[in-house]
């Protein structure tokens, strides 16, 4: 499994976005946050797509399945709760991205909720993974994401404007 310290992959997928435009996905270039969950037209998966949206203004976001972009258009246009989220759904479709990261679950099919936090050089600088069943927690996602670039000692809840561990 990639962890922290390696290079994410080359990433080359299709996805739909705020506009519910298809696009390409090829190139990494500023903080992102690419998050994985197992599969489109869930219970679980629009409550975290939807609380994603609260880290755009630290990173990109993306969130990734193993459905098509087709299957991911149907369903922001169906969804209420993910109908008007800001940022990019990807379609790992054959989960090849989700194999080379090592975080298939074999048994279902499907990618586990693992969530990356990647530095504009390409290096990963968070890795998480949960079970199928639970949920992440975005707020604290972001919180990660910005004692990452605070470039200091953070403690578990330190939070922007908190001293440093000395």
């Amino acid at each position: 499994m990639y962890t922290v310290g390696n290079i994410f992959p080359q990433v080359c997928l299709k996805a739909v976005d705020e506009q519910n435009v298809i696009i390409d996905i090829e190139v990494l270039s500023d903080w992102t946050v690419m998050y994985f969950y197992p599969k489109d037209f869930t219970f679980i998966c629009p409550t975290e797509i939807a609380a994603m949206d609260c880290i755009l203004e630290e990173a990109d976001v993306i969130g990734v399945s193993g459905d098509n972009e087709y299957c991911k258009l149907a369903w922001k246009e169906q969804n209420p709760i993910i109908k008007d989220i800001k940022h990019i759904l990807a379609a790992d479709c054959g989960l090849t991205l989700s194999k080379e990261l090592g975080i298939v679950n074999e048994d279902e099919g499907v990618c586990n909720r693992a969530t990356f936090i990647i530095d504009p050089e390409g290096i990963i600088q968070h890795v998480s993974v949960n079970h199928l069943d639970t949920g992440r927690n975005a707020k604290e996602i972001l919180r990660t994401l910005k004692a990452i670039k605070a470039g200091g000692l953070t403690g578990c809840e330190w939070e922007p404007g908190d001293d440093f561990v000395a």
